[in-house]
Protein backbone atom coordinates (compact mmCIF):
# COMPACT_ATOMS: atom_id res chain seq x y z
CA UNK A 1 0.00 0.00 0.00
CA UNK A 2 1.06 3.67 -0.66
CA UNK A 3 0.57 5.44 2.92
CA UNK A 4 1.07 8.81 4.10
CA UNK A 5 2.12 9.34 7.57
CA UNK A 6 1.54 12.87 9.88
CA UNK A 7 3.41 12.12 13.10
CA UNK A 8 6.24 10.44 11.60
CA UNK A 9 8.83 12.29 14.25
CA UNK A 10 6.82 10.76 17.67
CA UNK A 11 7.61 7.66 19.85
CA UNK A 12 5.20 5.69 18.00
CA UNK A 13 5.77 7.11 14.09
CA UNK A 14 9.71 6.62 14.66
CA UNK A 15 8.72 3.05 14.86
CA UNK A 16 6.02 2.60 12.44
CA UNK A 17 7.63 3.98 10.00
CA UNK A 18 10.65 1.48 9.12
CA UNK A 19 7.86 -1.35 10.04
CA UNK A 20 5.87 -0.35 6.96
CA UNK A 21 8.35 -0.24 4.33
CA UNK A 22 10.23 -3.14 6.21
CA UNK A 23 6.68 -5.08 5.02
CA UNK A 24 6.64 -3.73 1.40
CA UNK A 25 5.00 -0.47 1.79
CA UNK A 26 5.84 2.46 -0.06
CA UNK A 27 5.83 5.45 2.66
CA UNK A 28 5.87 9.16 2.65
CA UNK A 29 5.29 11.73 5.62
CA UNK A 30 4.37 14.78 5.62
CA UNK A 31 6.43 17.42 7.13
CA UNK A 32 6.41 20.93 8.26
CA UNK A 33 9.68 22.14 6.91
CA UNK A 34 10.86 22.42 3.43
CA UNK A 35 10.63 18.63 1.53
CA UNK A 36 13.44 16.79 0.48
CA UNK A 37 12.42 14.55 -1.79
CA UNK A 38 9.69 12.34 -3.41
CA UNK A 39 9.06 10.75 0.13
CA UNK A 40 8.44 13.73 1.97
CA UNK A 41 4.74 16.22 2.03
CA UNK A 42 5.22 19.64 2.87
CA UNK A 43 2.07 20.92 4.92
CA UNK A 44 1.79 23.42 7.92
CA UNK A 45 -1.64 23.00 10.01
CA UNK A 46 -1.76 26.17 11.48
CA UNK A 47 -2.09 27.78 8.16
CA UNK A 48 -4.13 24.96 6.40
CA UNK A 49 -1.17 24.66 3.57
CA UNK A 50 -1.58 21.10 2.14
CA UNK A 51 -1.73 20.38 -0.97
CA UNK A 52 -4.72 17.90 -1.83
CA UNK A 53 -3.05 16.61 -4.96
CA UNK A 54 -0.22 14.97 -3.05
CA UNK A 55 -2.96 13.05 -1.10
CA UNK A 56 -4.73 11.88 -4.50
CA UNK A 57 -3.90 8.18 -4.78
CA UNK A 58 -2.65 7.09 -1.57
CA UNK A 59 -4.09 3.76 -0.14
CA UNK A 60 -4.06 5.05 3.42
CA UNK A 61 -3.63 8.13 5.76
CA UNK A 62 -2.31 7.21 9.41
CA UNK A 63 -2.02 10.94 11.52
CA UNK A 64 -0.49 10.15 15.01
CA UNK A 65 0.16 14.10 14.95
CA UNK A 66 -0.17 16.13 18.53
CA UNK A 67 2.37 17.62 20.98
CA UNK A 68 3.64 15.65 23.59
CA UNK A 69 1.13 15.61 26.97
CA UNK A 70 3.14 14.23 29.37
CA UNK A 71 6.48 16.51 28.56
CA UNK A 72 5.31 19.55 29.82
CA UNK A 73 3.28 20.72 33.18
CA UNK A 74 -0.14 20.91 31.74
CA UNK A 75 -0.69 24.87 32.47
CA UNK A 76 -3.82 26.44 30.80
CA UNK A 77 -1.78 27.40 27.86
CA UNK A 78 -0.19 23.65 27.47
CA UNK A 79 -4.18 22.22 27.31
CA UNK A 80 -4.92 24.55 24.71
CA UNK A 81 -1.76 23.77 22.99
CA UNK A 82 -2.59 19.87 23.23
CA UNK A 83 -6.20 20.17 21.90
CA UNK A 84 -4.70 22.71 19.44
CA UNK A 85 -2.24 20.38 17.71
CA UNK A 86 -4.51 17.23 17.48
CA UNK A 87 -7.66 19.72 16.04
CA UNK A 88 -5.98 21.65 13.47
CA UNK A 89 -3.98 18.45 12.14
CA UNK A 90 -6.95 16.32 12.17
CA UNK A 91 -9.36 18.78 10.71
CA UNK A 92 -6.97 19.93 7.93
CA UNK A 93 -6.45 16.11 7.12
CA UNK A 94 -9.90 14.95 7.21
CA UNK A 95 -11.38 17.42 5.47
CA UNK A 96 -8.62 17.37 1.96
CA UNK A 97 -9.29 13.67 1.87
CA UNK A 98 -13.03 14.69 1.77
CA UNK A 99 -12.30 16.96 -1.40
CA UNK A 100 -10.21 14.55 -3.51
CA UNK A 101 -12.04 11.73 -6.23
CA UNK A 102 -8.94 9.49 -5.83
CA UNK A 103 -9.05 9.88 -1.94
CA UNK A 104 -7.16 7.53 0.25
CA UNK A 105 -10.00 4.64 1.23
CA UNK A 106 -8.52 4.15 5.22
CA UNK A 107 -7.74 7.05 7.59
CA UNK A 108 -6.18 5.71 10.90
CA UNK A 109 -6.30 8.52 13.26
CA UNK A 110 -4.74 8.73 16.73
CA UNK A 111 -6.63 9.20 19.72
CA UNK A 112 -6.14 8.08 23.26
CA UNK A 113 -7.12 5.72 25.95
CA UNK A 114 -8.05 8.27 28.27
CA UNK A 115 -11.01 8.64 26.63
CA UNK A 116 -13.09 6.93 29.32
CA UNK A 117 -11.66 8.67 32.40
CA UNK A 118 -10.76 6.68 35.30
CA UNK A 119 -13.17 4.30 36.03
CA UNK A 120 -12.02 1.75 38.55
CA UNK A 121 -12.16 -1.88 38.18
CA UNK A 122 -14.61 -2.00 35.59
CA UNK A 123 -13.88 -3.51 32.31
CA UNK A 124 -13.98 -1.13 29.42
CA UNK A 125 -15.01 -1.94 25.87
CA UNK A 126 -15.15 0.51 22.80
CA UNK A 127 -19.13 0.34 23.18
CA UNK A 128 -18.27 2.35 26.80
CA UNK A 129 -19.62 5.88 27.00
CA UNK A 130 -16.78 8.63 26.44
CA UNK A 131 -15.90 10.45 30.68
CA UNK A 132 -15.99 13.70 31.52
CA UNK A 133 -12.07 14.41 32.54
CA UNK A 134 -9.88 16.91 30.41
CA UNK A 135 -8.37 14.03 28.28
CA UNK A 136 -11.82 12.68 27.48
CA UNK A 137 -13.24 15.97 26.15
CA UNK A 138 -9.56 16.19 23.86
CA UNK A 139 -10.62 12.70 22.44
CA UNK A 140 -14.31 13.56 22.34
CA UNK A 141 -13.38 16.72 19.75
CA UNK A 142 -10.18 14.78 18.21
CA UNK A 143 -12.34 11.94 17.08
CA UNK A 144 -15.31 14.58 15.91
CA UNK A 145 -12.80 16.08 13.80
CA UNK A 146 -12.93 13.40 11.20
CA UNK A 147 -16.51 13.59 10.24
CA UNK A 148 -16.08 15.05 7.33
CA UNK A 149 -13.71 12.07 6.17
CA UNK A 150 -16.34 10.02 7.21
CA UNK A 151 -18.82 11.19 5.42
CA UNK A 152 -17.18 11.13 2.31
CA UNK A 153 -17.16 7.29 3.06
CA UNK A 154 -13.19 7.17 4.37
CA UNK A 155 -13.19 4.22 6.47
CA UNK A 156 -12.36 6.06 9.75
CA UNK A 157 -10.75 4.09 12.38
CA UNK A 158 -9.54 5.90 16.42
CA UNK A 159 -6.91 4.56 17.51
CA UNK A 160 -6.95 4.49 21.45
CA UNK A 161 -4.15 3.64 22.31
CA UNK A 162 -3.09 2.75 25.74
CA UNK A 163 0.27 2.84 27.68
CA UNK A 164 3.23 2.46 24.94
CA UNK A 165 5.77 -0.59 26.36
CA UNK A 166 9.04 0.94 24.89
CA UNK A 167 12.65 2.32 25.26
CA UNK A 168 13.07 6.00 24.73
CA UNK A 169 9.79 7.89 24.97
CA UNK A 170 6.42 7.15 25.84
CA UNK A 171 4.97 6.60 28.79
CA UNK A 172 7.73 5.11 30.79
CA UNK A 173 10.13 7.66 28.82
CA UNK A 174 10.39 9.29 32.62
CA UNK A 175 9.87 6.12 34.77
CA UNK A 176 12.49 3.49 32.82
CA UNK A 177 15.72 5.04 33.95
CA UNK A 178 14.27 5.79 37.58
CA UNK A 179 13.88 1.64 37.59
CA UNK A 180 17.26 1.45 36.18
CA UNK A 181 18.77 3.38 38.86
CA UNK A 182 16.63 0.76 41.10
CA UNK A 183 14.80 3.92 42.92
CA UNK A 184 11.30 3.21 41.38
CA UNK A 185 8.43 1.61 42.82
CA UNK A 186 4.57 1.62 42.28
CA UNK A 187 2.66 4.89 41.92
CA UNK A 188 0.28 6.18 43.84
CA UNK A 189 -1.97 3.07 45.28
CA UNK A 190 -0.57 0.77 42.74
CA UNK A 191 -3.97 -0.69 42.64
CA UNK A 192 -4.86 1.33 39.58
CA UNK A 193 -5.19 -0.45 35.62
CA UNK A 194 -2.91 0.23 33.05
CA UNK A 195 -3.79 -0.65 30.37
CA UNK A 196 -0.22 -1.51 27.95
CA UNK A 197 0.84 -2.38 24.99
CA UNK A 198 4.49 -3.24 23.59
CA UNK A 199 5.70 -0.52 20.73
CA UNK A 200 6.33 -3.56 18.83
CA UNK A 201 2.57 -4.47 19.15
CA UNK A 202 1.70 -0.97 18.54
CA UNK A 203 2.99 -0.81 15.10
CA UNK A 204 2.04 -4.15 13.83
CA UNK A 205 -1.52 -3.73 15.24
CA UNK A 206 -1.92 -0.09 13.16
CA UNK A 207 -0.59 -2.12 9.91
CA UNK A 208 -2.60 -4.82 10.89
CA UNK A 209 -5.97 -1.70 10.42
CA UNK A 210 -4.90 -0.89 7.52
CA UNK A 211 -6.66 -3.61 5.79
CA UNK A 212 -9.04 -5.07 8.44
CA UNK A 213 -12.59 -4.50 8.21
CA UNK A 214 -13.48 -2.48 11.30
CA UNK A 215 -14.03 1.23 11.40
CA UNK A 216 -14.75 3.54 14.61
CA UNK A 217 -12.70 2.79 18.14
CA UNK A 218 -10.22 0.93 18.53
CA UNK A 219 -8.50 0.01 21.85
CA UNK A 220 -5.05 -0.43 21.28
CA UNK A 221 -3.85 -2.25 24.30
CA UNK A 222 -3.14 -6.24 25.09
CA UNK A 223 -4.23 -6.29 28.54
CA UNK A 224 -4.90 -3.92 31.43
CA UNK A 225 -2.86 -4.97 34.84
CA UNK A 226 -2.72 -2.97 38.04
CA UNK A 227 0.08 -0.18 37.93
CA UNK A 228 2.27 -1.95 40.69
CA UNK A 229 1.96 -5.42 38.72
CA UNK A 230 3.87 -3.35 35.99
CA UNK A 231 6.12 -1.44 37.82
CA UNK A 232 7.12 -4.97 39.39
CA UNK A 233 7.13 -7.03 36.07
CA UNK A 234 9.65 -4.34 34.85
CA UNK A 235 11.98 -4.45 37.55
CA UNK A 236 12.46 -7.46 37.52
CA UNK A 237 13.01 -7.69 34.17
CA UNK A 238 15.75 -5.18 34.59
CA UNK A 239 17.10 -6.73 37.72
CA UNK A 240 16.65 -4.28 39.80
CA UNK A 241 14.12 -3.60 42.71
CA UNK A 242 11.53 -2.13 42.82
CA UNK A 243 10.50 -1.00 46.73
CA UNK A 244 10.43 3.12 46.43
CA UNK A 245 6.71 3.71 46.53
CA UNK A 246 5.87 7.20 45.36
CA UNK A 247 3.51 8.74 46.75
CA UNK A 248 0.22 10.35 45.09
CA UNK A 249 0.90 14.28 46.68
CA UNK A 250 4.58 14.09 45.22
CA UNK A 251 2.90 12.75 41.34
CA UNK A 252 0.36 16.00 41.55
CA UNK A 253 3.19 18.53 43.09
CA UNK A 254 5.20 17.30 39.97
CA UNK A 255 2.94 16.38 37.19
CA UNK A 256 0.03 18.45 38.00
CA UNK A 257 -2.94 17.67 36.44
CA UNK A 258 -1.38 14.55 34.08
CA UNK A 259 -1.13 13.26 37.27
CA UNK A 260 -4.78 11.99 36.88
CA UNK A 261 -3.86 10.05 34.11
CA UNK A 262 -1.03 8.50 36.06
CA UNK A 263 -3.13 7.50 38.31
CA UNK A 264 -6.02 6.86 37.14
CA UNK A 265 -7.49 3.65 36.58
CA UNK A 266 -8.54 2.41 33.20
CA UNK A 267 -9.50 -1.30 32.39
CA UNK A 268 -9.56 -1.06 28.72
CA UNK A 269 -9.68 -4.58 26.95
CA UNK A 270 -9.39 -5.01 22.82
CA UNK A 271 -12.74 -5.75 22.04
CA UNK A 272 -12.82 -5.23 18.35
CA UNK A 273 -8.85 -5.55 18.45
CA UNK A 274 -9.10 -9.14 19.08
CA UNK A 275 -12.63 -9.55 17.42
CA UNK A 276 -10.73 -8.50 14.01
CA UNK A 277 -7.84 -11.57 14.36
CA UNK A 278 -5.01 -9.59 15.53
CA UNK A 279 -2.56 -11.80 17.95
CA UNK A 280 0.06 -10.07 20.17
CA UNK A 281 3.67 -10.71 19.74
CA UNK A 282 3.51 -9.74 23.59
CA UNK A 283 0.45 -11.10 25.00
CA UNK A 284 1.37 -11.41 28.30
CA UNK A 285 3.17 -8.49 31.02
CA UNK A 286 6.08 -10.94 31.52
CA UNK A 287 7.10 -11.29 27.93
CA UNK A 288 6.46 -7.44 27.54
CA UNK A 289 8.52 -6.48 30.07
CA UNK A 290 11.55 -8.77 29.28
CA UNK A 291 11.26 -6.91 25.43
CA UNK A 292 11.26 -3.85 26.81
CA UNK A 293 14.54 -4.60 29.10
CA UNK A 294 16.27 -6.36 25.62
CA UNK A 295 15.31 -3.12 23.62
CA UNK A 296 17.47 -0.68 22.75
Amino acid sequence: MLVVIAGSHGFIGTALVPHLRRSGHEVRILVRAEAHGPAEIPWDPGTGRLDPHALAGADAVVNLAGVNVGSRPLTAARKREVLSSRLLTTDLLSRTLASLDDRPRVLLQASGIGAYGSRGDDVLDEDEPLGTTFFAGVVRRWEAATAPAQDAEVRVVHLRTGIVLGQGGGALGRLLPVLKAGLGGRLGSGRQFWPWITLVDEVRAIEHLLTAPVHGPVNLVTAPSRNAEVVAALARALHRPAVVPVPAFALRAVLGDFSSEVLGSIRAVPAVLDASGFVPTHGDLRSAAEWVARAR
